[in-house]
């Protein structure tokens, strides 16, 4: 893998690399559009978080992530895994897509964008939920080198398979990538699990987490530019 490319030479890393619940708008304003949708799908909601915590908890798993994360479901709430596939894939992952056309992005985000790419770094970026049809439904499709949803991987965050597959996909070595998130647990442990450099957006009343290793937490994306940049 490539370390600094000379376009890119007078920055701090090789690449810069993104979560996108959370990290590229603040996860408020997709709760509160959601919240009728919560209100009727509880049982649902509840089940898949018990599910994906099993998973993120289990060290290991093999086969196709969504069948295992419908037979778990399934297990729970006492229906045949496929209907609740098939509700999961209607429901949730295409179901939550249309509200992305209307999100607010964090302020100052796709400047910060823009001035990544015009210092040629490349940028990736890694979700635990599917990415595609979000990204085009809030106009940020275009800046991204590599795009990976983990479960496409097999396994979920902080599992440090999903962050490495994004390495190779940028073509860059982990320990010069910089992986921006907003989950202390799930983001920056998962990140530096990988050998990645990590940071972490925010609220600035917001307590700052601890870890054996530097983490940059900042809570306006204008630092986040500087600090890659300068």
């Amino acid at each position: 893998m490539d370390t600094l490319s000379s376009s890119a030479a007078g920055v701090k890393f090789s690449a810069v690399a993104f979560d996108l619940d959370g990290t590229l708008y603040p996860d408020s304003r997709l709760f509160l559009r959601l919240v009728p949708f919560f209100l009727r799908n509880q049982r649902l909601l509840r089940a898949m978080g018990e599910a994906r915590s099993h998973l993120r908890g289990s060290g290991g798993y093999g086969g196709d992530f969504y069948d295992l994360q419908a037979r778990l479901m399934g297990e729970i709430l006492g229906e045949d895994a496929q209907r609740v596939k098939e509700r999961v894939e209607r429901l949730i992952y295409r179901g939550w897509e249309p509200f992305f056309t209307r999100i607010k992005l964090f302020p100052h985000l796709r400047e910060t964008l823009d001035a990544f790419r015009g210092a040629g770094i490349p940028m990736g970026l890694l979700s635990d939920f599917p990415v595609e049809t979000k990204l085009q439904n809030m106009k940020l499709a275009e800046y991204w080198d590599a795009a990976l949803c983990s479960e496409e991987v097999g396994r979920l965050k902080p599992d440090s398979l999903p962050f490495l597959e994004l390495a190779r996909k940028l073509g860059k070595d982990p320990e010069t990538i910089l992986y921006v998130g907003n989950s202390a647990a799930y983001d920056a442990a998962g990140a530096l699990a990988a050998g990645m450099k990590a940071a972490l957006i925010l609220p600035w009343w917001k307590k700052r987490p601890a870890f054996d290793e530097p983490v940059f937490v900042f809570s306006d994306y204008r630092q986040l530019r500087n600090y890659v940049l300068h």
